[in-house]
């Protein structure tokens, strides 16, 4: 399988227009994939709060199983700081400034002690396709940024004003390479990484043999699969969705799409991709 690298010209100018931002706010809001946080954690983006208070937001959740709370506990490592929310949902704001409220609770007491009312400004930060516009146009109560379901929509910064706090848009950005492959795949699964860079013959194939291993019942139900190679079970796929060319052949390209956006789209029901050692091998 070819090695998976995504790092466009655009990131490295993001980076260092949040590493010059970063002194006005004083936390982050680091917006996950519910699905795979680990894999949707760059370390680097992480780097740049210099230690301030960080809520992560595990977005998405609606597309995460039971396992996802699991995963939440172990990043937020008992200091509360991690939510999963689903950001189409509009009963999820009152989680987010809930939980901002709470992380910036004793220096706002602090300030009241002196007699002013300080603005908290938040920096949201994420891999491509997270759903951190989604976030802010959620927390906005309008449609405030632009937002899309393809991998780096934002290319600027935006502050947006809340009632009692101030965000700060930023570009999706990936860390300079992947160490752990097997993450970088979770991250073309769900979508971070453009297609257009990647094989989707071997992106389609991975994704039908880490399922059949961890949600084998899900293939079943969805397509007929009860075994088989990777390729067989992409065969299966075409067959129960009559994806067959003229001639009878199989139409492997329409079949690996199809996988992917019904992943994508929840039609494979709930799934996290990521363990538990996953995200206890990172420091968040």
């Amino acid at each position: 399988m070819k090695r998976i690298q995504w790092f466009p010209g655009h990131m490295t100018k993001a980076m260092r227009m949040m590493q010059e931002n970063i002194p006005a706010c004083d936390g982050l809001i680091y917006v996950l994939d519910a699905r795979c946080p680990a894999a949707s954690f760059n370390e680097k983006l992480l780097k740049i709060s210099g230690g301030k208070p960080v809520l992560y937001v595990l977005n998405k959740s609606d597309l995460a199983d039971g396992k996802a709370d699991g995963l939440s506990n172990i990043i937020s490592g008992g200091r509360g700081n991690a939510v999963r929310i689903n950001a189409a949902n509009a009963s999820s704001r009152k989680i987010i400034l809930k939980a901002l409220d709470k992380l910036v609770e004793e220096k706002r007491a602090k300030n009241a002690l002196k007699g002013y009312n300080k603005v908290f400004r938040f920096m949201v930060v994420g891999v491509p396709n997270t759903g951190k516009s989604t976030v802010i146009n959620l927390l906005a109560g309008a449609k405030r940024t632009v937002t899309g379901d393809k991998a780096g929509v934002t290319r600027g910064k935006q502050w947006i004003r809340l009632e009692n706090f101030e965000l700060l848009d930023t570009p999706g950005t990936m860390p300079p390479s992947f160490e752990n492959q097997s993450l970088a795949l979770h991250l073309a699964y769900v979508g971070s990484i453009n297609d257009d860079i990647l094989d989707l013959d071997d992106v389609a194939l991975a994704l039908l043999d880490e399922l059949y291993k961890k949600y084998p019942a899900r293939l079943e139900e969805r397509y007929g699969i009860t075994g088989g190679t990777p390729l067989e079970m992409l065969e299966a796929v075409a067959a129960r969705r009559g994806l067959v060319l003229r001639g009878g052949e199989y139409d492997y390209e329409r079949a690996e799409r199809a996988v992917l956006d019904d992943f994508r789209k929840g039609r494979l029901g709930a799934i996290t991709l990521d363990t538990a050692d996953d995200v206890r091998g990172l420091e968040f």
